[in-house]
């Protein structure tokens, strides 16, 4: 019987395409910290010059945090533009986690140093960005090289953001759970209550029912 060898998927694919097609500069962009209670949901914008692979280079849910440590500082040592943007937990609150989202994402692109002809965006929705071609792409950072590197800078940025959050309040240990809904975490907003880096619309049915308890 005849042997397969199941291939991975061309990290580079969609940008060499892009490019090949004409365009000049294709940037990624991924958010990072849509499921906390707690701090700002990130964005990152990346152009990645034509041509570049960077060795190890994947999806960051799928690396450890000193991968993507190592994969920050090349990438930003080697991308053609990058931008870190968040919106806070009180327009997460104000226009809801996707709009909130959204607005990172755009703050992420107009921060380029470079303007982009084509974004690469992770998932199915269109963020409504300042570039005239917009790509969305299911898994995009599995998928996309820009894209994976939009969410490494992202996260890596983010986790080191609510590092600095735990310790203006400790008492949350933000430091184990980075703001997300986990057991522990849950444990101290019933110890504490919210802080105002809570992000209370994600917290009313929580408290709710806490009340009726």
């Amino acid at each position: 019987m005849a042997s397969s060898t199941k291939l991975e998927f061309d990290l580079y694919q969609y940008e060499r395409e892009a490019y090949r097609t004409g365009f000049l500069a294709v940037c990624g962009v991924d958010e990072a910290g849509r499921g906390p209670l707690a701090g700002p949901v990130y964005a990152a914008a990346v152009i990645l010059p034509k041509g570049l692979e960077i060795e190890g280079l994947n999806d960051s849910k799928k690396l450890s945090e000193k991968k993507r440590d190592e994969l920050y500082d090349i990438i930003c040592a080697q991308a053609a533009a990058y931008c870190v943007a968040s919106a806070d937990e009180r327009e997460i609150d104000k226009y809801n986690i996707l709009q909130a989202t959204f607005l990172a994402m755009r703050r992420a692109v107009e921060g380029l140093g470079v303007a982009p002809d084509l974004v690469l965006v992770d998932g199915n929705q269109d963020p409504q960005l300042p570039c005239e071609h917009t790509l969305t792409i299911v898994k995009g950072d599995q998928r996309s090289a820009s894209i994976a590197a939009a969410s490494i800078l992202a996260k890596v940025s983010r986790d080191r953001y609510m590092l600095r959050l735990a310790q203006e309040y400790p008492q949350y240990e933000l430091q184990r759970h980075k703001g997300y809904p986990t057991k522990a975490h849950y444990e101290r907003l019933r110890q504490f209550g919210p802080a105002p880096i809570h992000r209370m619309s994600f917290l009313k049915k929580f408290f709710e029912g806490e009340k009726k308890g």
